[in-house]
């Protein structure tokens, strides 16, 4: 079978050892004769998996002791809700830079108060917004690190006078980020992290009880604590196979070594999308994302050719969001230079 370079926006590529380490726990999981799908989520053997995951997880983002991780069902679409059900006491401040932070806007309003400090739906979210002022009297601030569809990247995050949450789904584990400026930070496991079915929850526990309603147990984080992430049945196999790529992070170097290779494939790719007179890129030079390329031809009727040419190439996952068209190559943290590369080369004889 010839090598096929995924650009897959999510669930995205994955490590072969860390998909082949999965197969070995499917067919017999830590020397049980069970698979891990069959288990009891409540054995010793699995308990250690959630132990170990949430201990390589620690160290790898440097998250301080007073923070508890959580594995929770329900995507991050099910935190833009949660998030609110929690925090949100008398006001919730938002940045509105994508399709998910604007989903999220939408869910905390059910429970209360939003105000919307600063959007770039003006310009099809194509930007980051900056110079905004985020209000102290709120309880918390929400931001959304990086813009899967549109491909735009918060470079770094404000000095919050407020609790900050964050959702980081679409770029965990790709940079260092200082844990400790966060209140809590959210993220689907499907692009960085492993596959669909966990969103990993890591939560500053003082932060919660503040909140005067009652909090429906299944949406209640410190329910979620205070049974050590297993109030029901966990994702066991998602968190299984997080733990596997957690490892592989950290034995080709950590976090340093996936921000490093993140620059450089980016790099590549943006440098080709600017010299390449055939192409151009939607995003704000200053704001592109380092995991989602977002480019157009600019001579629309040549699509199709370019369409055959990147097929026969190899490529898959490359075309844009349903919602917006062109081109979006997601660089994930296992996605090889090589297939960035293959890419570049494509583009390159395409425009001879």
């Amino acid at each position: 079978m010839s090598k096929v370079h995924n650009f897959s926006a999510g669930p995205s590529i994955l490590p072969k050892e860390v998909i082949d380490a999965c197969v070995e726990g499917i067919q017999n999981f830590s020397g049980t004769g069970l698979s891990v799908l069959e288990v009891s989520h409540r054995g010793k053997e699995f308990i250690s998996v959630v132990e170990e995951t949430q201990a390589t997880l620690k160290e790898l983002m440097g998250i301080p002791e007073a923070y508890e991780i959580l594995f929770l069902g329900g995507g991050a679409s099910l935190q833009f809700l949660m998030v609110a059900y929690n925090l949100l006491e008398t006001k919730g401040a938002y940045l509105k830079t994508g399709v998910w932070a604007a989903n999220a806007v939408k869910e905390a309003k059910y429970m209360g108060n939003v105000e919307v400090v600063a959007s770039s739906e003006d310009k099809n979210y194509s930007y980051i917004p900056k110079d905004y002022t985020i209000p102290a009297d709120a309880d918390y601030f929400h931001c959304t690190s990086n813009n899967t569809i549109y491909g735009s990247q918060m470079q770094s995050f404000p000095e919050s006078p407020v609790t900050m949450v964050c959702d980081m789904s679409s770029d965990i584990l790709s940079r260092q980020v200082d844990v400790s400026k966060f209140g809590l930070i959210y993220a689907g496991a499907q692009k960085n992290m492993g596959p669909a079915g966990v969103t990993v929850v890591i939560v500053r526990k003082d932060i919660l009880g503040k909140v005067s309603r009652q909090i429906p147990s299944m949406m209640n984080y410190k329910v979620h604590i205070d049974k050590e992430t297993m109030f029901n049945t966990p994702p066991v196999f998602p968190i299984f196979a997080v733990l596997q790529n957690l490892k592989w992070v950290k034995k080709v170097g950590g976090v340093d070594e996936m921000q490093k290779r993140a620059a450089a494939r980016a790099n590549l790719l943006y440098d080709e999308i600017d010299n390449n007179p055939l192409f151009k890129g939607t995003i704000a030079a200053e704001d592109r994302s380092q995991m989602n390329a977002c480019f157009v031809l600019n001579d629309e009727s040549l699509e199709e050719k370019f369409n055959a040419a990147w097929k026969a190439a190899g490529i898959s996952g490359i075309k844009g969001h349903r919602s917006t068209g062109g081109y979006r190559a997601s660089m994930y943290n296992a996605l090889p230079i090589e297939s960035v590369e293959a890419l570049v080369n494509v583009m390159r004889n395409f425009n001879k």
